[in-house]
């Protein structure tokens, strides 16, 4: 019997590295990271999205303690046979406020700007050309989302795993909060309805 289990958990592990073999990461940063994990989760060929810090230099970042001049982000895995970069982009822009300067919807601060992170030049390229798009759709306003080089990213981990799926494990907190600031409502008036919810 302990030598079926051990052989059913080799498997096990197995078929779980199997599946990601072949999934690619990107990172995100889009404001409260609850919401931003809440969005990707939803979309068809994302497999994982966690809730961490990157950005800044400062190692190993806390949300209770020092995260200075690192962004809330989401380090997004997903199958590229199933969804293509250029969709999480896509999806990435009508979740977002693209023209808050000073954090997003109802939380302000350095830590709660927008970016996208790339990995390499094609990532880059498809960033800036997902940028230009959304530029020549608002020519009456500036789009601040930057796009940056990917730098390490620091997974929430330890007492403040609790962020982690806390759309999941907390839904009445997480609609609450996501309601009282603004998300929706402000998507809606600049995305219509591209507008994800």
């Amino acid at each position: 019997m302990k030598n079926n289990l051990m052989l059913l958990a080799v498997v096990t592990g197995l078929l779980s590295y199997g599946a990601h073999v072949n999934a690619d990461k990107t990172v995100l940063a889009g404001g409260c990271f609850w919401c931003m994990e809440s969005d990707f989760e939803k979309l068809e060929g994302v497999t994982d999205v966690v809730s961490g810090f990157t950005g800044g230099t400062l190692k190993y970042p806390t949300y209770n303690g020092n995260h200075k001049g690192h962004y809330e982000a989401v380090e997004i895995t997903y199958d590229p046979k199933k969804v293509s970069y250029k969709e999480l982009l896509a999806h990435y822009w009508v979740n977002i406020d693209p023209f808050d300067s000073r954090g997003q919807f109802c939380d302000k601060g350095f830590s709660y700007l927008s970016a996208i992170f790339v990995a390499d030049g094609k990532e880059r390229a498809l960033a800036e050309a997902s940028r230009e798009e959304v530029v020549a759709q608002f020519p009456n306003q500036k789009v601040v989302t930057p796009i940056l080089a990917a730098s390490t990213f620091y997974p929430i981990q330890g007492r403040e795993s609790y962020h982690q799926d806390y759309y999941k494990n907390n839904p009445l907190r997480y609609k609450a909060y996501r309601w009282n600031c603004g998300r929706d409502q402000r998507l809606k008036t600049i995305w219509g309805d591209k507008a994800t919810h």
